[in-house]
């Protein structure tokens, strides 16, 4: 989420992408950040003991949130 802010302050689009695990936290370092909302994209968890088709298939499910988040009208 921190390297996603520091992108869109400099005028860089971003999507920070997370696992579900991670929400509470996410929107935390977003209010932190001084901003109300932020969109990001939530994969399930876990990733790390995921196959290769697991994870694939796992990125293809985000794709359209991912391409939502970066052509967002800020």
């Amino acid at each position: 989420m921190h390297d996603a802010l520091a992108a869109e302050r400099r005028g860089i689009p971003a999507a920070a992408v997370m696992t579900d695990r991670f929400v509470v936290t996410a929107e935390a370092v977003v209010e932190l950040n001084g901003l109300d909302r932020y969109p990001f994209v939530v994969i399930q968890h876990p990733i790390a003991s995921d196959s290769d088709e697991e994870l694939r298939a796992k990125a293809e499910a985000s794709v359209a949130r991912i391409v939502e988040v970066l052509t967002r009208r800020v």
